[in-house]
């Protein structure tokens, strides 16, 4: 799968003038210093994506001279805003000997706006930084997260990536971009392309054409600033857990489920895991079983009963009026529990006390940032735990999610010989995304291997039973979007003349979920 860029790019001539664009503290080359810009879940030994250097702009006009050094000296670039999208590369370029351009250093807030309910960011802002600067502020608003809070606000954005709150829902907070294009100009979407609009971070359309959902899981500009949409305290936060004690359970619950998301009963993004993903969170494989095989049913059943999970646990949250959360919680109940062996439970808090709650997902749900969920990568002991991340959407129809996780776990213990982790995220009232997360031991390189080349396996057999990636990881982005062949890949070949008209010489991340410039297609190895 190494891409190699085509002949003719001058990269030492673009390194010193990078270097006198930047100042040396801000091109790393060494070594030791690009390690952390790698997908952090492959040896050391493997190089199919390694960057050739890294530079660190602190500014747009900054950006704008990466751009034009780069385009001058044909050198590809590919940008990340914290690097941590770990599970589908991490920092890592797809283009073996690129030029990563990280953004970590454009880390300011440049508005927080309490009365309208909105911030607007730089692409180096965490989900920390912004909930932290809101705390400080006194601002009585709640921020939609990701489960682990060293995630870049923007990035995660960009790549659709999750977030809980209702304004996670079919990923609904960013609203007005930034972007430095590949010729250097700088372009704002929406109502910012007219100067002094008091509207921008406001209204998600302008006059004409919207562009912001054409720099999301795109190569066709760098984002370099982006509104996102907060929500206002409610007068109370619900935090609410399903367990279920049967596989086939996951039927029914979804079944309700999609009744209860669009009648609004419950809004915000759902999450429905198995026992060994929540498991994984607060202990370990070897505190259960000591086969080498994956894990049995019947130890799955005594794992789930001895820490009072479910074979399927589900997380929701209500944020109500206190009397609306009191009706909706009974129906809640009574909708779910109509299931036999099904228990649902919720308690309400005060929103400014969520903080204070002991469990990290609940604190996720009030757009508390936390890290423990990365606990689970260290599932299986050992050196470093990994975890690469294949991600289908489905129909929100039990029927179809519990057949699409018979087929993927099957595939996951069969062909990797692994346990199986499963995370449904509810993304809006009609669908859902199963997140097969494949955990593994880093330091067991044949382990590792295994794992990253059955994934492909699951891209293929998923698109033969007719679901597509939602999100791809570097090392099958080609894979996943060659599966998306309706009338001779028309989508790619439209995206490939969008990506040629506006990128020439083809040097923002080429690649990029399978969108190759021309020099690439003509010229250069994807293969």
């Amino acid at each position: 799968m190494t891409a190699i860029a085509p002949s003719g790019i001058q990269l030492d001539k673009a390194l010193d003038a990078f270097t006198a664009a930047l100042g040396a503290e801000r091109v790393l080359t060494a070594p030791d210093a690009l390690t952390d810009f790698r997908d952090p879940f492959q040896p050391l030994t493997w190089d199919d994506y390694a960057p050739s250097a890294v530079v660190m702009p602190e500014t747009v006009e900054e950006v704008q001279a990466v751009v034009r050094i780069a385009n001058e000296h044909r050198v590809p670039l590919w940008t990340h805003s914290t690097g941590r999208n770990n599970g589908y590369g991490g920092g890592a370029p797809r283009v073996k000997g690129s030029v990563t351009v990280s953004l970590r250093r454009m880390n300011r807030i440049l508005e927080l706006d309490e009365k309208l309910g909105y911030a607007v960011v730089e692409p180096g802002v965490r989900w920390f930084d912004l909930y932290e600067a809101i705390r400080e502020g006194g601002h009585r608003l709640m921020l939609s997260i990701a489960d682990l809070g060293w995630g870049s606000v923007v990035g995660n954005s960009l790549d659709h990536g999750v977030t809980y709150l209702p304004y996670g829902e079919d990923f609904s907070a960013p609203c007005g971009l930034e972007v430095v294009l590949a010729s250097g100009d700088v372009l704002r979407t929406g109502m910012g392309a007219m100067p002094g609009n008091r509207a921008w971070h406001l209204y998600k359309r302008g006059l004409g054409p919207t562009l912001d959902p054409l720099f999301m899981q795109s190569n066709f500009g760098i984002v370099t600033k982006m509104g996102v949409w907060l929500m206002p305290y409610p007068e109370t936060y619900v935090p609410i857990w399903l367990t279920a004690r049967h596989e086939e359970d996951l039927v029914p619950i979804v079944d309700t489920l999609r009744e209860l998301r669009l009648d609004r009963t419950i809004e915000g993004v759902p999450s429905i895991y198995n026992t060994i993903v929540i498991a994984s969170v607060f202990s370990r494989r070897a505190q259960w079983y000591d086969g080498a095989e994956p894990i049995p049913d019947p130890v799955i059943d005594r794992i789930a009963a001895e820490l009072g999970l479910g074979r399927w646990t589900m997380r929701c949250a209500l944020y109500e009026d206190e009397t609306v959360a009191d009706h909706k919680l009974a129906k809640i109940k009574a909708a779910f529990e109509r299931i036999p062996g099904v228990e649902v439970r919720g308690e309400k808090h005060a929103p400014e006390d969520a903080p204070s709650l002991e469990n990290p997902s609940e604190q996720v749900m009030a757009g508390v940032p936390n890290l423990e969920f990365n606990e689970g990568l260290s599932w299986y002991g050992g050196g470093i735990g990994g975890h690469v991340g294949f991600s289908p959407v489905a129909p929100l129809d039990g029927e179809a999610a519990y057949g699409l996780h018979r087929l993927l776990r099957g595939l996951v213990e069969r062909e990797i010989g692994l346990d199986y982790f499963a995370g449904l995220l509810v993304i809006n009232a009609r669908s859902l995304l199963n997140v097969c997360g494949t955990v593994f031991d880093v330091a067991d390189e044949a382990e590792t291997r295994r794992a990253y080349d059955a994934c492909k396996l699951l891209v293929r057999e998923a698109a033969k039973a007719g679901y597509g990636e939602y999100r791809a990881h570097l090392d099958f982005m080609d894979l996943a979007a060659e599966q998306l062949s309706f009338n001779d890949h028309a989508y790619r070949r439209f995206c490939e003349t969008i990506k040629d008209a506006v990128d020439p010489n083809g040097i923002l991340s080429p690649g990029k979920q399978g969108i190759w410039p021309q020099a690439f297609r003509d010229g250069g190895s994807t293969s």
